[in-house]
């Protein structure tokens, strides 16, 4: 029974940590991206202080550029769009078509004619109508729940960036005088980690871009580049978020033209595109980051959907990435951070090595 004590204590630790970060993900989720942000852009605050700025009108100026670069998106993103809206005419009447196709189909194989069809529909229709308003409050909610969120965001990425040097302080005070160099070397390498990972995660998203722009133009998908912002922005999504930006130019595709050869030139981009990344992009641009074995990465991304939802799978693998090296730096946690880290591999000509070598010898 004693040998059993100790899994115990550690499972319940478990159970109450992650329920506590269930419970209180409306106060956690704003201050964890805030954070995240903070350690991105403290390399470029640093760099104005340097220059003679104070650390105040620092932080606001990286919150600016922040907001300048999200904004330049949005702008780019309502400009494609617009075209996209202008063409809902034409894709109006194809889904005309196809729901049309689609009765036929029902009518000629189940024996369900037209008019019982409609009938069926609009009692579908009248017994979901009462939900529609439930529905239109959920969004607005929603809306609102995001923009307070987004307030919250940058006030905590302002405040963090301001007091960082007190909450460093705050952090060595409470560590014994012996471990002094330890704690430096993880408050360090944390925010190091943190940068390289958001900072390659945004060079990858651009490389998409460019990559499935050329693709979806070569096979002649329609507002080409709009789809390619999209499929690239839902890359942050880990795994499923390439499987839903491809899903969604496949669909928009079909209402448009129904044409099987850009679906077929669509799915061949997707699977040179995910080549590309798997194989250049990722050990190229993100590179060793975030040293986290493949079974802890899905994982943690499971974990991260069930415990906040989505901002979960996004945050999920940097903050693990950070607890490995937390684990990595304190003698009882080894152990942990080697459960999670890679196995050290042997040195192997992989794929890049080969790259390199042929360019080495022309």
């Amino acid at each position: 029974m004693q040998a059993l004590v100790k899994p115990t204590r550690f499972l319940i630790f478990l159970f109450l940590l992650f329920g506590a970060l269930f419970l209180a993900k409306p106060v956690l989720v704003p201050l964890v991206i805030a954070g995240l942000l903070a350690m991105l852009f403290l390399p470029l605050s640093t760099r104005f202080e340097r220059k003679g700025m104070s650390r105040g009108p620092a932080a606001l100026l990286c919150i600016f550029i922040f907001l300048l670069v999200i904004a330049g998106l949005a702008f780019l993103i309502q400009w494609q769009l617009s075209d996209l809206i202008k063409d809902m005419s034409g894709i109006d009447q194809k889904i005309t078509d196809m729901v049309s196709k689609a009765k036929q189909y029902v009518s000629q194989t189940l024996g369900i004619d037209a008019k019982k069809q409609e009938q069926m529909l609009k009692e579908q229709q009248s017994s979901s109508s009462g939900q529609l308003s439930s529905v239109v409050t959920g969004v607005l909610n929603g809306v609102m729940g995001m923009a307070v969120d987004t307030i919250l965001m940058l006030v905590y990425l302002f405040l963090l960036m301001l007091f960082r040097g007190h909450i460093k302080t705050f952090i060595l005070k409470l560590t014994p005088a012996d471990d002094q160099f330890e704690a430096r070397t993880i408050i360090s390498k944390t925010s190091e980690v943190a940068q390289k990972y958001l900072m390659g995660l945004a060079s990858m998203i651009v490389m998409l871009w460019v990559l499935y722009g050329i693709g979806f133009s070569i096979v002649g998908v329609k507002h080409a580049i709009f789809l390619a912002i999209l499929c690239g922005i839902l890359e942050i999504i880990p795994f499923v978020g390439n499987l839903m930006g491809t899903g969604l130019t496949i669909l928009i595709t079909l209402a448009q033209s129904g044409d099987s050869n850009a679906i077929i030139g669509i799915v061949i981009v997707y699977a040179l595109v995910q080549f590309i990344q798997t194989y250049l992009l990722e050990p190229l641009i993100v590179g060793s980051g975030v040293n986290i074995n493949p079974l802890f990465t899905i994982f943690i991304i499971v974990v991260g959907e069930t415990v906040w939802g989505i901002p979960g799978m996004i945050l999920a693998l940097p903050l693990l990435g950070i607890v490995k090296i937390i684990c990595d730096h304190i003698e009882p946690l080894k152990p942990y951070g080697f459960l999670i880290g890679e196995e050290p591999k042997k040195k192997e000509s992989n794929f890049m090595d080969k790259v390199k070598g042929w360019f080495g010898k022309k």
